[in-house]
């Protein structure tokens, strides 16, 4: 894939452009006890309100943490913020563990696994009844299922410089959207490689899919661990972020209006086996938000998303629509249970590659072919990927991985050296050597190296994930934060707490009227 521009960017002035990326990290974890069970415990006080919190709140259950960190210049300032909040969270929930792997642990029966409560608002409510929906809809153990988003970010003296570069006529907020898209289906064409070389969820506890057909293999004589002998990534198949039901959605990604309409259409008509389930249960309590193949367009399970930051009350589609694409946010990684943050540095640095060479190279727009393409490359590379003989789609034929991964880090070479001329060091020319050793077969994939560690230390699934957590729990809490920092964390919980009853407060009218207004606003992003 040839890159655009890449002569006019290794220029010195263009070059300091690549510095004001910025990237961002969300990172899921489960609570669990000591002895490897889904917490029954709620999300505590003293981590602060998980409605209004900046960075530290819950996805579906009460016991799946999020942390989020804002958009910073450096992999490093990114994990040193989210090591400070580890740090904090280890204080404040006793001798609880985070879960280290993507795929849960002794969750229990569905009804055991506590569906995350937001207090009493109107927007509150609306986001718990939105994840009874999706335990009603795919169970909830699907949905303790953790992973990491990545947030990007090219800053707007970047885009001015490409517009001007381009002669592009568009007013610069459309052309920056519309270049986002270029970068996203490439992304979708390659997302592939990512799972590949980070895929960290080969097996799973053979209780997590009791009661569903899954293919898998027992990995000891006990059958107490299931696997896939050449699987990366079980999170991105199946068992994992993957419906039935939307298989028979087809997002366009060729321009933001296609996207919206396609989405917009998946809320807002009625999809026959949610309308025979209802709105509210037998007793008048609402059980999902509404009848759409889509409740929201979090539902839609994507491995890379277009992002702008919603303002409250506001959906995230109608953001795109009112003011563009502002940042993509990656979506098919897992838990790196290597490391404690669940990502290092030189995976972030790769990652930025990745999305640049994305960003720069030709991005024909996309058919039904393509994309159904796409799906079944995940699909492969989900279940066979590390078959050193496993052949991918491309092209309409078909090519082999080693030969099709080999030449994107080819490609990857030179933006790398960009980068490390940008910042003055090799750390980026580095980081795509230590993912080419993955495909060589030089170094482990971390699906294989943590299948090789099980194997040798004749562990299952649970008892290796379990030692993993120990593990890195005692490298926070050996790792106490000061006092300034501790009372920092401490005021932050408490100001949120104090924002959620403003929110609180703030309601006007019923939780109907605001369903209404909220789900008014899908119907203005089809026009």
């Amino acid at each position: 894939m040839p890159h655009r521009h890449l002569a006019a960017l290794a220029q010195p002035q263009s070059l300091q452009l690549l510095k004001g990326i910025r990237r961002g990290i969300e990172k899921e974890s489960l609570r669990v006890t000591p002895d490897g069970d889904l917490a029954q415990t709620p999300h505590p006080a003293s981590l602060g309100s998980a409605l209004t919190h900046d960075c530290i709140t819950t996805d579906f259950s009460e016991a799946l943490l999020e942390f989020i960190t804002p958009p910073v210049a450096t992999p490093e300032e990114a994990l040193q913020i989210l090591d400070r909040i580890h740090r904090y969270t280890y204080s404040q929930i006793g001798d609880e563990r985070l879960w280290v792997n993507s795929m849960p642990a002794r969750i229990g029966a569905d009804p055991d696994i506590p569906v995350a409560r937001y207090g009493g608002s109107h927007s509150g409510t609306m986001k718990t009844i939105y994840r009874l929906g999706l335990g009603l809809r795919y169970g909830r153990a699907m949905q303790t299922i953790a992973g990491i988003h990545y947030n990007f970010s090219l800053p707007d003296d970047f885009w001015s410089w490409l517009h001007e570069r381009e002669g592009s006529d568009e007013p610069l907020g459309d052309f920056k959207t519309r270049r986002y898209f270029d970068l996203i289906r490439n992304f979708r064409r390659n997302y592939w490689l990512l799972i590949y070389l980070f895929g960290a969820a080969p097996a799973v506890c053979g209780g997590f899919v009791d009661g569903r057909e899954h293919g898998l293999e027992p990995f000891d004589s006990e059958g107490h661990s299931l696997y896939a002998p050449h699987a990366t990534s079980l999170r991105m198949g199946d068992l994992g972020y993957n419906s039935e039901a939307q298989q028979t959605l087809i997002v366009c990604y060729n321009d933001l209006c296609s996207y919206l309409s396609t989405l917009c259409a998946a809320i807002s008509r009625p999809y026959a086996p949610y309308h025979e389930l209802g709105v509210k249960d037998a007793g008048g309590q609402y059980q999902q938000l509404s009848t759409g193949l889509l409740q929201i367009e979090n539902e839609f399970y994507s491995p890379i998303r277009p992002k702008n930051p919603a303002k409250m009350g506001e959906t995230a589609l109608s953001a795109l629509a009112n003011r563009g694409v502002e940042y993509i946010e990656v979506r098919c990684l897992d838990l790196n249970p290597f490391s404690p943050l669940g990502i290092d540095a030189q995976q972030m640095r790769f990652l930025d590659c990745f999305l640049l060479h994305c960003l720069l190279g030709d991005s024909p727009k996309t058919d039904n072919a393509d994309y159904r393409a796409v799906q079944e490359n995940q699909n492969r590379i989900v279940y066979r990927g590390r078959d050193p003989e496993l052949q991918l789609i491309h092209n309409g034929g078909e090519q082999k991985l080693s030969v099709w991964a080999g030449r994107l880090l080819d490609e990857m070479a030179p933006l790398a050296d960009l980068f490390d001329g940008a910042w003055g060091d090799d750390d980026y020319r580095r980081s795509l050597e230590i993912q080419r050793a993955k495909v060589t077969g030089e170094t482990a994939t971390p699906a294989a190296h943590m299948l090789a560690e099980m194997e040798t230390r004749g562990q299952s699934f649970f008892q290796w994930a379990a030692d993993k957590a120990e593990q890195h729990r005692q490298y926070f809490i050996e790792r106490p934060l000061d006092e300034a920092s501790q009372q920092h964390f401490a005021q932050l919980a408490g100001e949120s707490l104090q924002k959620q009853r403003q929110v609180e407060a703030g309601d006007r009218g019923t939780f109907e009227d605001f369903l209404g207004q909220y789900y008014a606003q899908y119907i203005f992003c089809q026009r």
